[in-house]
């Protein structure tokens, strides 16, 4: 196992090891650069995830206390869960879904194509598509999405089949088993998908694209890569001068530990990414690291969400095959005659009994509640993704009334559904019912947002300082050996699920960080 001195001060110090730091660390290592990797978590494997859902969230999701605020479901229901994310080598690519869509042009101008709109903070991102395009497709192979590259679609199972029947119905064109980054076919070492029907809890065949067993394993064989679970980041450190000089974690033995560092890049999400540069104020930097616009924290996203679900006279059996393989498009566009701006996804869903009961509302008790549990045999289900509205006080900031184990400040999570949102969701209510009615459902159900793992923006990219917090390169615009590689830098949403696009940012941020490197600028 490699290791590397708490001195060696021309390492790449990587915060969290999901979609973003495992990518780049894989990535930089590749390019011999010498790389630690922190990850607040302990390392699991295909051997020991758990096909049950709450021993496996006990096993992966990141539990620390958080608080909340605002008008959304979350600060109501689930207080101390605003967000479904992990704790654990690999991050939330142990849990996330396999969706794999790229970005349309327009999303990444949502200032110039939806224009003004009251209580929006809507910027254009400092990158186009075709920026992007050829690192999307690097992605693309990286992590073997389906329908690219040569690669088959996933096999449709029930829940799929009533999607697609009803969308077809209602005169829907576009509407398959989708791009996902779940082997169809066995590819680079991995087996294909077996229809388990637990990819929330970690793919026990490892199918499914995860950096814990894909990008960390590449990096480590390089001789280059010293990765630490069960390492929390605590604090950045800047030097005389206002460079990143290090960081400040507490391992695994509960003992605090400095690693000094020629480039330090936090991935550690949208709610940790930013407690962790407000943590670490100094006098130099009174706001908070990389703050001097005061970005850090704002602009808190976590896609317009909800659930249709439906009751059919006979059995669907929703909870078997792959959970998310199964998606409508036709309604990802700019069309501003349905009454909101951007658009949404429709997405195959499946919740076991335990979420069921857990997310579903009306929810534990009642005799709604019992219906549904009763019919569960023979329901289907299916999940919004939209763009929800970037706004400056739904935010990430410090609650110092609440600590950590470590004595630190919590983060608190501040979300008001803007109502653009309610109108989008509203829309795609009606639409999911109109798929589920055309095909004979008895009953349905509209589910209000759980707990996400789609959290974005906080440290968002932009061309100019004052706006917001990274450049067009994940660089803060405050300290040039400082990088931000998650879903934070996301300037706007979108209506595609994330994880494509962190991957394609990294790969693209760690070209970018190693020429800066061999030129010394950085």
């Amino acid at each position: 196992m490699t290791r590397f001195d708490y001195s060696d001060d021309s390492v790449v110090v990587i915060v969290g090891s999901g979609a973003g730091g495992g990518t780049l660390a894989n990535e930089l290592c590749q390019k011999g650069v010498k790389v630690v990797l922190l990850e607040a978590g302990k390392r699991q494997s295909s051997a020991t995830f758990v096909n049950d859902e709450w021993k496996s969230f006990g096993q992966l999701a990141w539990t620390d206390t958080r608080t909340t605020s605002g008008n959304w479901r979350i600060a109501r229901d689930f207080p101390q869960l605003p967000a479904w994310l992990c704790k654990t080598v690999g991050g939330t690519t142990t849990h996330w879904a396999g969706a794999s869509l790229r970005f349309h042009a327009h999303e990444l101008k949502a200032r110039t194509t939806y224009g003004a709109i009251d209580g929006a903070n809507l910027m254009d991102w400092p990158i186009t598509l075709a920026d992007l395009t050829p690192y999307y497709a690097r992605a693309e192979d990286k992590m073997g999405v389906t329908r690219t590259n040569g690669i088959p679609g996933l096999p449709g199972n029930n829940n799929f089949k009533i999607m697609y029947d009803g969308a077809t119905k209602v005169g829907y064109k576009t509407c398959n088993t989708g791009h996902m980054a779940i082997n169809s076919r066995p590819r680079a070492g991995r087996a294909s998908c077996m229809q388990l029907g637990f990819c929330f809890q970690g793919c026990k065949s490892g199918a499914k694209w995860s950096t814990l067993y894909t990008e960390i394993p590449a990096a480590e064989a390089t001789g280059r890569l010293d990765l630490r679970p069960e390492s929390h980041v605590m604090r950045i450190e800047t030097n005389a001068v206002g460079k990143a000089s290090g960081v400040v974690y507490m391992d695994a033995d509960g003992k605090q530990q400095r690693q000094r560092a020629r480039v330090v890049c936090v991935a550690g999400n949208s709610i940790e990414t930013p407690r962790l540069l407000l943590l670490s104020e100094s006098s130099k930097f009174p706001d908070g690291l990389a703050n001097s616009s005061g970005q850090v924290g704002r602009n808190y996203m976590r896609h317009t969400t909800g659930s249709v679900y439906a009751v059919f006279p006979q059995p669907v059996h929703f909870y078997r095959g792959t959970t998310m393989a199964g998606i409508v498009t036709d309604e990802a566009v700019y069309n501003p005659k349905r009454g909101f701006a951007g658009g949404y996804e429709l997405e195959t869903i499946a919740l076991g009994l335990p979420f069921a009961a857990a997310f579903l509302d009306p929810g534990a008790w009642g005799r709604d509640f019992t219906y549904y549990m009763d019919n569960y045999a023979n329901l289907a289900g299916m999940w919004i993704v939209g763009e929800d509205m970037p706004r400056e006080s739904n935010r990430v900031t410090l609650n110092r009334d609440v600590k950590d184990k470590l004595g630190l400040p919590v983060a608190n999570v501040h979300y008001d559904d803007h109502p653009n949102d309610i109108a989008m969701r509203n829309h795609a209510y009606q639409q999911g019912e109109a798929i589920y009615t055309a095909v004979g459902a008895t009953k349905t159900l509209r589910t209000p947002p759980y707990p996400s793992t789609h959290n974005l923006g906080t440290c968002r990219m932009s061309a100019r300082s004052r706006d917001g917090v990274v450049n067009k390169y994940g660089q803060t615009h405050d300290v040039k050996n400082l990088f931000v590689s998650d879903g934070s830098q996301f300037t706007t949403g979108a209506a595609e699920n994330p994880t494509l696009t962190i991957v394609t940012l990294a790969i693209r941020q760690s070209d970018y960080i190693a020429d800066q490197m061999r030129r010394r600028s950085i």
